[in-house]
């Protein structure tokens, strides 16, 4: 085999263990407390032989029909520009619709809140997991019980501590150990299975038939419970931009599919041989003397599932930055060779509150299980109902159809998860879909509050063109230097250089409207990224345009486009750049409700100041305020 093969395998070989540590962390975790919910939880299910089995067979094909069929074959292939998530396919839809108004807003609602609820499922993910590995503890001895609670808010504490550091050398070890954590699943089920192989029967899809027959009613209550194995699916498709769509579908298929059903399978021949089992089935596949190390590596499993969904949050959060709903925040850059690898303050410590109130409020992972579920339910409709509008674009009629045919099914399938796990809302199901709401509101309060914002400020602008016309023969003094006026439109005078004009009565020998500008893409290419237009008299304007997953950096902006158009003067010493800073008061004829207009002026003070996001140098500064009636 020759050199570059066996490079370009190795480097395959490499992705496929990273996307082990990222993207299957929370899935893998799973078979910690799935099967025990079934059988425990709120539907009151007899473990017997035909429960066990039929158990196994929903989820099973849950874990095909969804996970497999669904996300690794179908959703993957709406990628945009190599990206996924709920936030990349909603610039696809929208893309997709562009010419239907009416259609594109109720899109633009339906992906927000997805990715709204997704906060929901941030909250939940890293209490549930740590604190179902941590009560392992109480399986070897129930004196250990007392010291549950106060290591999980330990773990959680350390977690969120280290974020800011970065992630890029403990990333290193996740791969490794999912890799072993697999490998130990996959060991401890075949040893189970070897007891009771009849077990294996439940891959046949008419067990699962028969158990929905015969006990239809608690059949779809137990749905809420059987989703607990398919949380973490969303992050097949969201984590596609960092691994790629082959290295997630070979780990899937060639190691965390067969490690899940072997594990979950091997529970159930425990459970056939041994019913007392039901306490903790997980922990009891293992031998007594592998208990202490089975928690430890249970432990480091479920931390690095928290890791991924925190990391998650961050990078959806700079995504609705990018895409105006949200305000400026500040992102550290916490790996020079991954731009990826960020960390928001706000995020970290906001989640870090929420995560130990939850893990106080709950205290047990099956309390929790009740709680979770229902902002991962909801997720999977939206990407559902979202990939009708994206996938099937390029396909023949007959194509088309048969695999709008194939996402009806799923979106049933996700509807009637969705269904039974609204049952749990009143036992903890309501707390994510209440952060999911409260997200939903701010983030489409800002996108309002933004747009009359925009509106408003554009009541009182100049026409550009006439603007610079005007100048022919004018008195007004120019001085040394370039000024560099941030405007969100192409066409009009900023109101700071009118302010400035009107109180200082003077302009820069070079003036420059800069506009930046997120596109529906993820990255923007170099030789794309900036347009410069001489409007004479020293006049320039500069469009600048970022992806939604790229940070604007305006100083780098500057010196492209000086490259670009020689006769610029932007050296450092000599740009002033001037910036509008809007108060937010009462209209006579209000455009918001009080409380929403309230929210807006709040979250408005608080964005990060613009120098921060921009990467300005706060020393070439000068803010022009002014108020605006909402």
């Amino acid at each position: 085999m020759s050199h570059s093969a066996n490079a370009s395998h190795s480097g395959k070989a490499a992705l496929m263990l990273a996307a082990l540590g990222v993207v299957y962390g929370d899935i893998g975790t799973s078979p910690l407390y799935t099967l025990k919910e079934c059988f425990s939880g709120h539907a009151g299910l007899e473990l017997t032989h035909f429960n066990i089995i039929g158990i196994l067979s929903l989820i099973f094909w849950a874990l095909m029909l969804v996970v497999s069929l669904k996300y690794v074959t179908i959703i993957l292939r709406a990628d945009n520009k190599g990206e996924g998530g709920v936030l990349a396919l909603l610039a696809l839809a929208q893309r997709a619709v562009a010419d239907q108004p009416r259609l594109s807003r109720y899109i633009v609602i339906l992906g927000i809140f997805g990715a709204a609820l997704f906060y929901g499922d941030c909250i939940i993910t890293p209490a549930i997991s740590v604190l179902s590995a941590v009560e392992g503890a109480s399986i070897i001895s129930h004196e250990l019980d007392r010291f549950v609670l106060p290591v999980c808010i330990g773990i959680m504490i350390a977690l969120f501590a280290m974020q800011s550091r970065g992630t890029a050398v403990v990333g290193k070890l996740f791969g490794p150990i999912m890799l072993l954590w697999f490998a130990v699943l996959a060991v401890m089920g075949i040893n189970s299975i070897l007891n009771a192989p009849e077990v294996l029967t439940a891959l046949n899809p008419i067990f699962a038939t028969q158990f929905f027959l015969h006990h239809p009613s608690v059949s779809f209550v137990l749905l809420g419970a059987v989703v607990l194995c398919l949380t973490g699916g969303e992050a097949l498709y969201a984590d596609m931009g960092h691994f790629g769509r082959p290295a997630i579908r070979y780990a899937w298929y060639g190691l965390v599919l067969p490690a899940l059903v072997l594990n979950y399978f091997g529970q159930g021949a425990l459970l056939i041989t041994q019913p007392e089992a039901i306490k903790n089935p997980f922990y009891l596949l293992a031998p007594a003397w592998a208990l202490m190390p089975l928690v430890v590596l249970a432990t480091m499993a479920t931390v690095i599932a928290s890791q991924a969904v925190i990391s998650g949050a961050y990078s959806m959060a700079s995504q609705a930055v990018q895409l105006g709903f949200s305000p400026r925040m500040d992102i550290s850059y916490t790996s020079e060779q991954q731009m990826g690898q960020i960390y928001i303050g706000q995020i970290n410590w906001l989640l870090l509150l929420a995560v130990i109130a939850l893990i106080l409020g709950f205290k047990s992972s099956s309390a929790l299980a009740s709680a979770y579920g229902f902002a991962v339910t909801c997720t999977m409709v939206i990407t559902t109902i979202l990939a009708f509008f994206v996938l099937g674009k390029d396909l023949s009629r007959g194509r088309k159809m048969a695999l709008f045919a194939v996402l009806a099914v799923l979106l049933v399938i996700d509807v009637a998860f969705l269904a039974a796990n609204s049952l749990k809302l009143h036992e903890g199901g309501w707390f994510p879909l209440a952060v999911g709401l409260a997200i939903f509101t701010m983030m489409m309060t800002w996108k309002k509050g933004r747009g009359l914002l925009f509106q408003r400020l554009r009541e009182g602008e100049m026409p550009l063109a006439g603007f610079i016309e005007s100048f022919e023969g004018s008195e007004v003094t120019r001085v040394e230097g370039t000024a560099v006026f941030m405007t969100t439109s192409c066409d009009s005078v900023p109101h700071a250089l009118l302010h400035n004009l009107k109180h200082n009565k003077v302009l820069h020998e070079q003036v420059i409207f800069m506009t930046v500008a997120t596109a529906d893409v993820p990255y923007v290419l170099a030789q794309e990224r900036v347009v410069v237009r001489d409007l004479s008299k020293g006049f320039f304007q500069i469009n600048v345009s970022y992806g939604f997953k790229e940070d604007p950096d305006v100083p780098a902006a500057l010196g492209q486009a000086q490259r670009l158009q020689a006769r610029l003067n932007v050296e450092p010493m000599q740009l002033s750049y001037f910036l509008s800073r809007e108060t937010i008061v009462e209209g006579k004829y209000p455009a918001m409700p009080w409380w929403r207009r309230r929210l807006f002026s709040f979250m408005t003070r608080n964005a990060t100041r613009a120098t921060s996001f921009f990467k300005i140098p706060a020393n070439r500064v000068v803010e022009m305020g002014m108020q605006v009636e909402l």
